[in-house]
């Protein structure tokens, strides 16, 4: 088996740079900023999964959902001298499983965070949603809350591949949920998955067609990966080696490319002007405010950028909830860590951003990382060009490896 490229990223632990130290972080203007919403938990947690999500545990099934609401919305309440004056331009709300809240929950939501916050007219407002019988009949109520997106995680439509994850669908529920939220949503979201369990390049291309022919103008396609302290982890299935993975990587991508949609980010596929604004002000190292177990946030001030993360457990966050109590961790991102944190989301960008983006959003001058973009260029992973920092198509394969060029000991 030969070693022909990495296919997806994995977390790289940040290092400071040598010299970098001596840099204060000069922000001018916060950067613009979103609104990230969790809620924790699932029907079932699928053996992959390493997000914050919970199965629920009453005897009737049922949810905490009146706690839930009123612990986010003292959340964000306690949150806001933080983000006083700033407008939100996306909101998404992520999980777990959203879709499994009532739609007079998500109302509620909806309709105290249009109370507290200055909330773009035209803000897209994404729901994440799985494709069962009972969210499904929901996405009429979402939408007429508010909700303008919705992204669905179909991972797969071939039965024996979606048992083989756990997943509690099946693929005529997915089709079925499919048609449903585009009666109702002009933007949907397709969450697919490949190199699966005995997967092969036929069947992962099969379930790309089936998605392609719904007429979505969006779609997510990921690589599974076995992530740590997760069922698969611990008892791994068979899957496809790395030169199978790899082919279905370039088929996937040629096929995507062939029916309109443009590769703009790593594992995101979009027709001109319906890419994932949210994702994209993540991708642009903008800010965003994290409310909901485990959430996390990025805000930036002319005193330097802060990262928090809310407590992760539901039952510490509702706890934390009665004392006023959320966040588990917030700490100051250190000028020395900036470059790669700026790196590590918009070298995602297949596009790139522009070189004036860097010192917008780290307040840092470029010439602090002037070494490593050299460095970077010279291995054939970045292109500079046309003011631009830009991956190039070996940047993109070996994403890990342009990234290291940011961690300098």
């Amino acid at each position: 088996m030969t070693e022909r490229r990495i296919i997806s990223l994995q977390p790289v632990a940040a290092r400071p740079a040598a010299g970098r130290s001596d840099h204060a972080s000069q922000l001018t203007a916060p950067p613009p900023l979103s609104l990230y919403v969790h809620f924790p938990w699932c029907v079932r947690k699928c053996p992959y999964c390493d997000f914050n999500s919970h199965t629920a545990r009453s005897a009737d099934g049922s949810l905490p959902e009146a706690d839930w609401l009123a612990a986010v919305i003292a959340d964000l309440e306690a949150a806001l001298p933080q983000i006083w004056g700033r407008r939100v331009h996306t909101v998404f709300i992520g999980g777990g499983t959203p879709s499994l809240m009532s739609a007079a929950t998500l109302d509620g939501l909806l309709t105290a965070l249009r109370m507290r916050l200055p909330l773009d007219p035209m803000a897209e407002i994404t729901l994440e949603a799985n494709p069962g019988t009972v969210e499904a009949d929901r996405f009429r109520d979402f939408r007429a809350a508010g909700v303008n997106r919705l992204s669905l995680g179909i991972q797969s439509f071939d039965p024996v591949m979606l048992q083989r994850l756990g997943r509690i669908h099946d693929g005529n529920e997915a089709r079925r949920a499919i048609d449903i939220a585009q009666q109702h949503f002009e933007r949907v979201n397709l969450d697919l998955m490949y190199a699966l369990p005995q997967q092969d390049l036929a069947h992962a291309l099969a379930d790309l067609d089936t998605a392609l022919a719904t007429g979505v103008s969006h779609l997510s396609c990921y690589h599974l990966t076995l992530e740590p302290n997760t069922p698969f982890a611990h008892n791994p299935p068979s899957l496809p080696d790395d030169d199978l993975s790899a082919d279905m990587q370039d088929a996937i991508e040629a096929r995507l490319a062939t029916a309109g949609l443009r590769h703009y980010e790593t594992s995101a596929f979009a027709r001109p002007g319906q890419e994932c604004r949210h994702n994209l002000n993540y991708w642009t190292f903008g800010d965003y405010l994290g409310i909901g177990p485990g959430a996390h946030g990025k805000l930036s001030s002319h005193e330097g950028i802060v990262r928090e993360m809310r407590h992760k457990h539901p039952g510490h966050y509702l706890e934390g909830a009665a004392r006023g109590d959320f966040v588990q961790d917030r700490r100051t991102v250190g000028s020395a860590e900036l470059p790669f944190e700026f790196m590590m989301n918009a070298l995602r960008l297949t596009g790139g951003v522009p070189h004036s983006l860097f010192a917008e959003r780290t307040g840092l001058p470029l010439t602090v990382i002037e070494d490593e973009l050299i460095a970077a260029r010279q291995r054939g992973l970045l292109d500079t060009a046309n003011g631009q920092l830009k991956p190039t198509e070996q940047g993109r394969r070996f994403l890990n490896d342009l990234l290291q060029h940011f961690l300098q000991d």
